[in-house]
């Protein structure tokens, strides 16, 4: 059939059923959209995500005093959103490269990206890597990165129940679920010291079923900024062995929690020095503050380089149908800093720098609230670390602070550290003073 005669045919069927659906005794009903009806009208509207939410508030709250400390970003202390000069430098040198190209990346990634986000979070010098046992992804960010690695659990691992510290991230429940895992707790946050609950976090994991999943924060615990020491991550590590539970650890902030690259890793590098297997998720957004890049790594420690190679062959049958292959502008970035000696050195003063704002600032606001002499203790603000501290108030607090202060934070009195400011360190302390004395 030549062309002319088939736009013919197809000009005709189109006019048929124009006919057809326009007349009503065709027995062809007319579209809910032809009526003026959404086929979506009863979809209901869904409530704000708890944490965007707060910016949502925020945003619409008019006050020249308002303060949002529930954005989980880094802020100068102008309270703007910083680029760092490394990643400024490393975009200038990836722009002047004419023989850079924007074909499509492996569907693994960037070769230079994986090799490099390993040996980051594992140690230049680990066995692992050096054994080929370990296999790395490019995903989105860390949240990519625990999603592709709950696909494929969910796929290819014979137990389907994950163990979350309580509290946790509040995405984390959600990736988990989504993928097709169960999940549950383990019980991690002692709300009268506002430490760690170490014996009953050990006792939650020695009731888990043998080869359950248990999903650790390596760092900067989020929301509470509680972490174990290393001699609990010790105790962690044998138990976690013993009853051969498969480690899942989630690093979102190394070298932002201490300002050291490799003190934030030990947790990590414990699990992989003793030969066992386990998961890492790593994040670029808050290290390298390239959150709108979507940088992530999937790691994947295993026992041997042909149980790796096997592993990688389904991590790509995860990824294609989800996003087919990432994106190649950050992680060209992240690759071009960790490669080049001095870019690297550049960017850990960069970073150590952030992190040690962030210690600053938890030092001014617990001097503030001890010059106010607000009733309480409040020293876990400076034992905690991280971006984030769980201040202990409760959600009565919270409101009253907001309607009162115009201070935005999450209803579970979690505060970013980072929104911070020697300007706002005296509002957040008159405001957290007024709240336990007025409304307990």
């Amino acid at each position: 059939m030549n062309s002319s005669s088939a736009d013919r045919r197809l000009y005709m069927l189109s006019h048929h059923l124009a006919g057809a659906i326009g007349n009503e005794g065709s027995g062809i009903s007319s579209s809910p959209t032809s009526a003026g009806n959404s086929v979506f009208a009863n979809v209901v509207r869904a409530p704000e995500d708890p944490i965007l939410g707060v910016t949502v508030a925020y945003n619409k709250d008019p006050s020249p005093i308002k303060l949002n400390l529930g954005v989980g970003a880094y802020r100068t202390e102008e309270g703007k959103p910083l680029v760092l000069n490394v990643v400024r430098r490393a975009e200038q040198l990836l722009v002047n490269d004419r023989s850079r190209v924007k074909e499509y990346l492996p569907i693994v990634g960037l070769a230079d990206f994986n090799k490099l986000s390993a040996k980051l979070i594992l140690g230049s010098d680990s066995p692992a890597i050096q054994g080929n046992r370990v296999t790395t992804v490019q995903c989105l960010s860390g949240t990519g990165s625990l999603r592709v690695g709950a696909e494929f659990l969910s796929r290819h691992y014979y137990q389907r129940t994950i163990y979350i510290p309580n509290p946790t991230w509040g995405n984390h429940t959600k990736i988990f679920t989504l993928a097709g895992l169960t999940v549950k707790t383990y019980r991690y946050y002692d709300p009268v010291t506002r430490g760690l609950n170490i014996q009953g976090l050990l006792e939650d994991l020695s009731s888990a079923p043998s080869g359950a999943i248990v999903l650790l924060h390596a760092c900067a615990h989020n929301p509470t900024g509680v972490d174990p020491t290393l001699e609990q991550w010790e105790q962690i590590r044998q138990l976690i062995r013993s009853k051969s539970l498969l480690p899942f650890f989630d690093s979102a902030y190394q070298g932002f929690a201490s300002g050291s690259l490799d003190k934030d890793a030990q947790s990590v590098r414990m699990f992989v020095g003793d030969g066992g297997e386990c998961f890492i998720a790593q994040s670029y957004a808050k290290n390298m503050g390239l959150y709108g890049e979507r940088v992530g790594a999937l790691s994947i420690v295993c026992r041997s380089a042909d149980v790796a190679s096997r592993v990688e062959s389904q991590l790509k049958l995860v990824i294609r149908p989800m996003y087919s292959s990432p994106p190649i502008h950050g992680a060209s970035i992240v690759a071009t800093i960790l490669k080049d000696r001095k870019l690297y050195d550049e960017w850990t003063l960069e970073l150590k720098a952030m992190a040690d704002r962030i210690i600053t600032m938890r030092k001014q606001l617990f001097d503030a609230l001890s010059a106010r002499g607000t009733p309480g203790d409040w020293s876990h603000i400076i034992k905690q670390i991280g971006m984030f501290t769980f201040t202990g108030l409760n959600t009565k607090q919270v409101t009253f602070m907001t309607k009162e202060f115009h201070i935005y934070m999450t209803s579970d009195g979690r505060i970013s550290m980072a929104g911070l400011s020697s300007r706002t360190v005296p509002h957040l302390a008159d405001a957290i003073h007024a709240a336990v004395t007025t409304v307990g």
